[in-house]
């Protein structure tokens, strides 16, 4: 019922431009992959937004690798398995363990000015890590000052070429091969993109949710268009909710980093009581799904909408120095950190699942990469570890490079033709649909799910169907078209999925199954849903 195209396609009519590699989408992911790979190729960057938009420069709390003699990869191994419930792929995440401090390197040479005491880096410890191996930058800031640098060698390199306000329809793929994109300019105008290799470092699916702490161009568009092209995606059922987003009246949902808790903060209830002790021996440092679920059981129990993190135990000095950006944030809002129980909920935060890939990033269609958020190396499993994801960008961005590299020239022009009846009737406004779209999300595929209420969310979902057979031609269409087809896969993911773990908690499954549930789900345009068992891997 989801097409192949969202647009009508005669690729001899559209306009061509020839280049090694293609970079949709400008996070960390993005920026490193591009910079990498441009000391071969040619590399094209194409953003919906501009370099320093993306889901990487809200990332407050760090990126972790092992720095400390104190720490070891065994030990970051260890704490991404249990972390990641079961799921994780030991293969990948040894990648990750071992080639990580490495990767940490590279940001430096490219000017990353990551966080110092008395001349050696400043690590801190966030939930479920057994040591302090997370390095910061300007505090609270380390998302930004990684897109600062990373996009300062980009721009000043002649090999990329980026085009900001551009927006990738679909990919373009023949006899099982990527062979470039489909890209709108901000005029209208629609041109064909074809490259060696495309990589998609598009982000995660943030928007899936009325409360989330991604920005508004997190729409699954990766996720989207790799599935319409034939790509497997897999464990999106899997959503994370960062247990403490700022709740307060006026105020956008904005993230207390779980570095605060890291720090010494600690989970009272509208009634000042701590409580975590009722839920994890490990207490606020617990699995970020622990927590999440944690605070809507005290908020229920309190009749509440929020319950409070409170720092206000270490001095100001500290949290001024060590949390700048939360501090001002919170400050606009007549809350002061240091004196204040900031009022938190849990808010949409990162897709564990996502496109399919190996260990070299690569997908199942040949030149068809997948690197950050948009991906599913296996590094994740059921539940991400804190400050990993920033690692897994740049570890498995260096692996993808090193294997375009190898990729000999694209030799064919495809002759790609695909009409369809699509009417030009006018459907509801956009924002109204969005909206509808992440309500249904909040309310039937949330932090606690059931049978009944997946089957009612995917029922009123699929009452959206009508909208692939009209017309597209803005890029709000396009991403409400991207956001419903990763709504409906999620949905799906979680009703087939009849076990409780990680972050994905049935209510009417709520024991996690060793047995017969250790699995990935995996979906396909053509071949539907499918189940791989860990064993087969």
């Amino acid at each position: 019922m989801i097409p192949r195209y969202l647009i009508d396609v005669e690729l001899n009519k559209l306009p061509v431009l020839d280049k090694d590699v293609i970079v949709i989408g400008a996070g960390i992911a993005g920026l490193f992959t591009a910079i990498r790979a441009s000391e071969n190729n040619s590399v094209l960057m194409i953003t919906k937004k501009s370099l320093l938009e993306s889901n990487t420069r809200y990332a407050q709390g760090g990126i972790a690798a092992v720095i400390s003699d104190e720490d070891s990869p065994a030990y970051h191994r260890q704490d991404t398995l249990i972390a990641g419930a079961g799921l994780c792929s030991n293969e990948a995440v040894d990648v990750l363990v071992h080639e990580g401090p490495r990767g940490v390197q590279s940001l430096i040479k490219m000017g990353t000015q990551f966080d110092l005491e008395n001349g050696e880096f400043a690590l801190t410890k966030e939930g479920a890590h057994s040591q302090r191996r997370i390095l910061h930058a300007n505090g609270d800031a380390t998302g930004f000052e990684i897109v600062r640098a990373l996009s300062e060698n980009a721009v000043a390199n002649p090999k990329i070429e980026v085009w900001d306000d551009h927006f990738v329809i679909d990919l373009v793929t023949e006899d099982g091969e990527c062979c470039g994109v489909i890209v709108q300019k901000p005029s209208g105008e629609r041109l064909f993109v074809r490259g060696k290799a495309t990589i998609l470092c598009s982000g995660g699916a943030g928007q899936l949710y009325r409360y989330t702490t991604n920005p508004e161009i997190a729409t699954g568009d990766g996720i989207a268009m790799a599935y319409r092209a034939g790509a497997y995606i897999q464990d999106v059922e899997f959503i994370q909710f960062h247990p403490t987003s700022l709740c307060y009246p006026g105020a956008p949902r904005f993230l207390i980093s779980e570095a605060v808790r890291g720090e010494g903060a600690v989970l009272r209830n509208i009634k000042g009581e701590r409580f975590m002790d009722k839920y994890h021996e490990q207490l606020e440092l617990a699995p970020r799904d622990v927590v999440a679920r944690a605070i809507v059981s005290e908020m229920e129990e309190t009749k509440s909408t929020f319950v409070y993190i409170d720092i206000t135990d270490e001095s100001p000095e500290m949290v001024k120095h060590r949390f700048p950006t939360i501090y001002e944030y919170c400050l606009r809002y007549g809350l002061d950190l240091t004196t204040d129980w900031i009022p938190v909920a849990p808010a949409m935060h990162y897709m564990m699942g996502g496109v399919k890939t190996d260990l070299n990033g690569e997908t199942n269609i040949k030149r068809l990469f997948a690197c950050g958020e948009v991906s599913s190396t296996g590094v994740h499993g059921a539940n991400r570890l804190a400050s990993n994801s920033l690692s897994e960008a740049v570890v498995f961005g260096r692996r993808i490079v090193k294997r375009i590299n190898e990729l000999p020239a694209l030799e064919q022009q495809p002759t790609i033709e695909c009409e369809s009846d699509r009417s030009s009737v006018s459907i509801q406004a956009v924002v109204e649909r969005r909206l509808k779209l992440q309500k249904v999300m909040v309310r039937y595929v949330g932090l606690r799910r059931n049978e009944m209420g997946l089957r009612k969310g995917l029922e009123e979902l699929k009452r959206q169907l009508p909208l692939f057979q009209t017309i597209l031609t803005q890029r709000e269409e396009f991403e409400f078209a991207n956001l419903l087809t990763c709504a409906l896969l999620t949905t799906e993911s979680a009703l087939q999925r009849e076990e409780s773990r990680g972050a994905h908690y049935r209510e009417d499954f709520p024991i996690r199954d060793d047995e017969g549930s250790r699995k990935h789900t995996v979906l396909h345009r053509i071949q539907g849903i499918t189940e791989e068992r860990i064993d087969d891997v």
